[in-house]
This record gives C-alpha cells, structure tokens and sequence, in this order.
C-alpha cells in the first residue's frame, strides 16, 4: 500500500531517535548524499554535529526534531524517507543518504529514495521559522479549535483536513480512513456539518490516530479502509458495497458509497 509518511509514521521514527541515539555522541556524520541536504552543507554539517549528543527528541505534524545539545536536526520524510537504527557492520543501504555514527557502536540512518525533503539544520530561531505555518499537531488540537477550523473552510472536509497549515500531520491514507469512519463522505462541505457531526469527527480521528500511532504506520488491517482502498473493485469492509474511487481536491481518494453518502 502506497503513501506518504504520515503522523504515524513520523511518530515511530521518533521512538527510533529516542531508543537508538538520545544521549549518545555523535562520533562522526557520513553525507553519502548532500541532495537530501538544506540549507547546509555536508561538511557544515559534520563541522557542527560531531562531537555533539542527540537530546529528546520532538515531532509537530509530519516534522521531526531531532535535537542536539547544540542545533537542531530538522526533518521531513517526503514520500520514502525512514529513520533507522543500526550497527556498523550493517551492510550500507543504496538509499542511506546520512548516517550517523555514535558512541556505544549504533548507527542512526536517514533512508530515502525518492529524496523530496530531508534534514535541515538550525538554531531554535530558524527552527520557529520552518514550522511557523504549521497549525496545531493532530494528536493535541482541541474540539473547539477543531470546530474552528471545520467552521471556516468553504471546501471540502477532506481539503480542510489535508491543509497542514490548519491541522498538522494527517495524509491521504488517514484522512480517507478517519472519514469512512465518521460516515462522512469527503466532498462534503467542511463549514456544512453539523455540530454533531464535528464531533463525531473529531472523536473518530483521536481514536484512529491513537490506533495508528501504536501500529507505527496507517495499518492495511481488514477492519480497516487502507486495507482494501488498493484493490480494484474492494468491497467496503462495514458494508460490502464496493468501494468508489475519485480525486478530491487533486488527491485521489477512496470511500463507501453506502456509508458515505451524498448530502445535496
């Protein structure tokens, strides 16, 4: 199943950070790849991270911050991008763009294909920079600011929860997944729920994320909407009525004709 890393997944490459490097030295910084680079240079980068140890991490939406005791790693997955944990006499990846060499002999990798985003690296300054038009995470919105934000949309519901600059952190696959749930189907007009609705949506996203965030990713589970939204001619796992597939707002887009349907 194909998708972006979404706040899930972002949320799992942070418990990597936390497990395999806070604490630790960075004994040396490998750049095998300086496209994934921004705003620094491979030798910027070894010059201000060696010698450095990784503190708590924190993760806003879809962005990583991998925090040192000096600047901050800033980081987005894009498409492929991964984090991962390793020791030295693990074989080097084709795809592993930076690594991270630390004490006590572990290896923290960044992965990436396709290379769309990467790392950057800045002070706290520059960090309140790139994240200043982030709206609030997903996982910490409250209802009234959700309401808010549904309220004063005039597009769609699934355009208003795809707009990271109002909601940080959801992607296709879980936006698909979290309207299947609330039984709202996605051309809906955001500013057109009704109270009851916003709250039911609400509900069903804290209770997908939190499922989704112990999975580690948006699971393709049976019960589940992204585990049938690939096949062609799916039926809906509530109600069997085969699944319909569309583009809303560019982005394609999969739901229950059944549970979701059309309000005119």
């Amino acid at each position: 199943m194909s998708g972006l890393p979404e706040l899930p997944d972002v949320e799992a490459f942070r418990k990597v950070l936390v497990s395999c490097a806070v604490g630790r030295r960075i004994e040396r910084v490998e750049v095998y790849d300086t496209g994934v680079l921004h705003g620094v240079s491979g030798r910027g980068l070894r010059r201000d991270l060696e010698g450095r140890r990784f503190a708590e991490p924190q993760r806003h939406g879809k962005w990583l911050l991998a925090r040192t005791d000096g600047p901050t790693v800033l980081l987005h997955f894009g498409m492929t991008g991964q984090l991962l944990c390793s020791g030295p006499d693990d074989p080097l990846h084709r795809h592993d763009r930076v690594v991270f060499a630390l004490t006590g002999d572990r290896q923290l990798r960044y992965r990436d294909q396709r290379k769309l985003k990467g790392l950057w690296l800045l002070d706290e300054p520059g960090v309140t920079r790139m994240l200043h038009d982030q709206g609030p995470d997903a996982t910490e919105v409250t209802p009234t600011a959700f309401e808010a934000l549904l309220s004063g949309r005039r597009g769609s519901v699934k355009q208003a929860l795809l707009d990271q600059s109002a909601l940080a952190g959801l992607g296709n696959l879980l936006v698909d997944e979290i309207l299947w749930r609330s039984r709202l189907n996605p051309a809906r007009k955001a500013n057109g729920l009704t109270r009851e609705e916003q709250d039911h949506l609400y509900t069903e996203m804290r209770r997908t994320l939190r499922s989704a965030i112990r999975a580690g990713r948006v699971p393709p589970r049976n019960t589940w909407l992204t585990g049938h939204r690939d096949a062609a001619g799916a039926p809906c796992p509530r109600c069997g009525e085969s699944l319909h597939r569309g583009r809303i707002g560019g982005r394609g887009t999969v739901w229950c004709p059944r549970c979701q349907p059309e309000v005119s």
